[in-house]
């Protein structure tokens, strides 16, 4: 036994590790072909479920929607058809041009979507790429490409399964059956299914025609609307690092823009005039309709620009202190993309065009009709009349079916924009907010608001009476909450508009079990705070993806909002991840664990705070970038939770996977990685309601484009841990719940929907028959209404009565 000690004032704190060899008790690793299989066996799971007509009922929110990546419009018989693609809410359709939406695309192995195209030659057959290629901190992989013959009423996969993301499709103008794929590959590693890749026989087969490397995908693709035969490709080289947004990164040099003139059999490089191989990001590319001759590229330049200005900070709070490259550039070519000039101003308007994060953005586009008009997409959605030289904000006000976060426009951070070809002035955009059309150029917009679904990270309960509160925090929307109203019945629950909650767009919340008024929550990494809710002072919203009108509405009433974040310690900078967590003790509601690469322990409900270990994280400054504009705080707690049985037995789980219990309120640490089989993310540590040393850990292998499952149970304190994923098909596991008098009874959510297990783990069975596919982020067991609730990741929050499982 090795011991670690190291003093803190007047707190001494010391790690026990034992090195016990781990049991090979489960699989390791499950590629995107695995996941895709796996799919079929949780369909054959659900359809054969004993609890396959128990219903999840929607909840809401009904006044937001999801993050859209795509829309596709078509015209039939004189109705506007409108298809819209989101991240991870799959594909939506209306008939009746945005007045009311279904989905079409809801129950597949993945509703991650990175972009949608309909034949125009054939307006039945359309094609889903999945696997949102913005690579999001928390995007979902995708699982190849399908079709539909039918327009949207049923659809077949037809392959690149291990593409993971897909940036664009085309379709040949008169043969349907000749599709070009942009394929931009795995978030987290390298692959060899990136690139573009070509079907002349309906998707049948596939040939990858253009290749670069294994970290090297296309991100953008067009075609000359005068020859089929002439395409451009704009390829990216990138990788997400767990402490890293995608950036250049040194030696670096093979994205850029590239030329086909044979339907893709050969190419050659067309990037003469844009910046540098080693300074180019993320580049977008688009062709005049009006005159082929012209193209635009938007880049996202690494050149490195003017220094940082006083007080200057990002998106997230954090001061700049690096500098700021030169970010976001417009290039044009007048003669097919032998030449390029740089047409945009260089000023502070394009510098902060796209944030920190030009990575996330890239799409351009250009007027049908007028080759000097043109629109880039970023924080905002910019025209320019005078061929990209200048730019002014489309934003405009929104006339109906109002975002109740957003009544001043179009909501921010832009992916997707379809201009109507025979007017326009017709616009049909996709961002954060969800999807946007209209009519007059930008001056008005119609929010569908009916399609998708929030995409939460996570719920909690309260004991609020005569309905209890559901929390979550949105991506884009910050924190919000909704009433569980049970009193038309308990199968007859209403889904509500959600008002805003404390917390921001990435926050866990904490309720006090005694007193509901008081919330525990935080903003971005680790900024904790204490709301109460019965006392009046300014309310102040603390969300950065509200959209255009700022932060979500603040809950009604009064609320006084302390700041309780702990101070930076002398040696250290403090580190927390986007979900830190914050926990009330079990046995005392003034006893407060929040979770850095430190876990501190508050006895006054967050006045004052101890810390109570040593660093639980591996402590790589290899994997640090520190106050980098690109940096995520990394090695970092994200599982922390006290026993409901016994007072200081604390279990510690974090992101680069290590894992960590006291049985005294910290005096002493024993860390117990090595007893796992892998090392992954720990998602969830469950210290059991029913047995003092029985603790449930699940893993998630997301970070590592690993779609394994990963479920352990312990029943000596983490002395020897035991796989109960059993038939669970796939991962990543993302939360493990207990039934509150049953400890036979566990509750499992994962990236498919929600396995219940009435043997302890040893059996698992999909619970309901109508949770769309997607990622369950969290559940939560109301013990005195016996309801079950949980959030997912693009689909809005859903309930289930729990009192017909036993």
């Amino acid at each position: 036994m090795t011991r670690v000690g190291w003093t803190l004032g007047c707190v001494v704190a010391t790690v026990a590790a034992l090195a016990i060899p781990a049991a090979q008790q489960a699989p390791v690793g499950m590629d995107a072909d695995g996941l895709l299989r796996a799919w079929g066996t949780y369909r054959s799971m659900r359809d054969a479920s004993p609890y396959r007509t128990a219903a999840w009922q929607y909840l809401g929110p009904t006044n937001v929607s999801g993050r859209a990546t795509d829309v596709a419009v078509v015209d039939v018989g004189g109705a506007r058809h409108l298809y819209a693609a989101y991240a991870t809410s799959g594909v939506w359709k209306s008939d009746d041009h945005g007045k009311t939406w279904r989905a079409i695309f809801e129950h597949e192995a993945s509703t991650s979507i990175g972009d949608i195209a309909v034949a125009p030659s054939n307006p039945n057959i359309v094609w889903v790429g999945t696997g949102e290629a913005n690579i999001f901190r928390a995007s979902m992989a995708g699982t190849g490409i399908y079709k539909s013959t039918d327009a949207g009423r049923t659809f077949t996969h037809m392959g690149l399964t291990d593409t993971q993301t897909i940036a664009r499709i085309l379709v040949h103008p008169s043969n349907p059956d000749i599709v070009y794929v942009a394929a931009s590959g795995h978030e987290w590693t390298d692959n060899e299914m990136r690139g573009v890749f070509k079907t002349t026989d309906g998707g049948r087969t596939w040939t990858k025609v253009f290749y670069k490397s294994p970290r090297t995908g296309a991100i953008d693709l067009v075609m000359d609307p005068a020859d089929p035969n002439v395409l451009y490709a704009a390829m990216w080289q990138r990788i997400r690092r767990k402490w890293s947004d995608p950036r250049v990164e040194p030696g670096y040099t093979e994205s850029g823009v590239f030329k086909s003139t044979d339907g893709g059999a050969t190419w050659t490089d067309a990037s003469q005039g844009l910046p540098a191989p080693q300074f180019r990001g993320r580049i977008g590319i688009d062709v005049a309709r009006s005159n082929s001759n012209v193209l635009y590229a938007f880049v996202d330049n690494y050149e490195e620009g003017r220094g940082p200005q006083p007080g200057e900070r990002d998106a997230y709070g954090r001061p700049i202190t690096n500098g700021r490259i030169k970010a976001a550039e417009v290039y044009r070519t007048s003669d097919k993309g032998r030449t390029w000039a740089k047409v945009s101003d260089s000023n502070d308007f394009m510098i902060e065009h796209s944030g920190t994060y030009g990575w996330v953005f890239g799409q351009i586009r250009v007027d049908p009709a007028n080759e000097n008009t043109i629109y880039t997409m970023g924080l905002a959605l910019n025209r320019s009349v005078d061929g990209g030289k200048t730019f002014t904000r489309v934003q405009g006000t929104s006339v109906s079916n109002v975002d109740a976060s957003n009544t001043g426009g179009v909501h921010g951070d832009h992916h997707g924009l379809w201009i109507d070809p025979a007017d326009p002035k017709k616009l049909y955009n996709a961002n954060d907010g969800g999807v946007y059309h209209s009519l007059d150029g930008g001056a008005t917009w119609v929010f569908a608001v009916s399609a998708a679904g929030a995409q939460f990270y996570n719920v909690t309960l309260d004991n609020s009476r005569p309905a209890s509160w559901a929390y979550g925090s949105i991506q884009d929307h910050g924190s919000r909450r909704g009433r569980v109203d049970l009193s038309k019945g308990r199968t007859t629950i209403p889904a509500v508009a959600w008002e805003g909650a404390p917390g921001g767009e990435g926050s866990n919340h904490a309720i006090d079990p005694t007193n509901p008024n008081i919330v525990y929550s935080h903003g971005f990494y680790g900024n904790f705070s204490r709301t109460d809710l019965s006392v009046a002072a300014p309310a102040r919203g603390r969300g950065r993806g509200a959209g255009a009108a700022g932060a979500p509405p603040a809950p009604q009433g009064p609320q006084r909002v302390t700041n309780i974040q702990p101070p930076n310690p002398p040696d250290a900078e403090l580190r927390a991840q986007w979900m830190a967590p914050i926990i009330v003790s079990p046995h005392d509601n003034r006893v407060i664990y929040a979770g850095y690469q430190y876990v501190y322990r508050s006895t006054n409900q967050g006045e004052g705070f101890e810390r109570i270990s040593p660093d639980l994280t591996d402590n790589n400054s290899d994997q640090m970038l520190i106050r980098n504009s690109n940096a995520i705080p990394y090695q970092s707690i994200v599982a922390l939770a006290e026993s409901p049985k016994k007072a200081g037995l604390i279990y510690v789980g974090s992101d680069d996977g290590r894992l960590h219990t006291t049985i005294d309120t910290g005096k002493e640490w024993t860390e117990l990685t090595s007893r796992l089989p892998v090392r992954r993310w720990v998602s969830r540590l469950l210290p059991s309601q029913h047995a003092e040393g029985t603790v449930y850990v699940t893993q998630r292998g997301r970070e590592d484009d690993d779609f394994a499952p990963y479920i352990y149970k312990s029943t000596d304190f983490g002395k020897s841990f035991t796989s109960v994923v059993n038939n669970i098909p796939a991962g990543p596991v993302n939360v493990i719940r207990e039934h509150p008098t049953n400890p036979n009874i566990l509750f499992a959510g994962t990236d498919f929907g929600v396995y219940v297990s009435t043997t302890g783990g040893a059996r698992w069975e999909v619970l309901g028959g109508n949770l769309p596919s997607t990622q369950v982020s969290d559940l939560q067991y109301h013990p005195q209404d016996h309801l079950i609730v949980v959030s997912t990741y693009g689909r809005g929050m859903y309930a289930i009565d729990a009192a017909q499982i036993k």
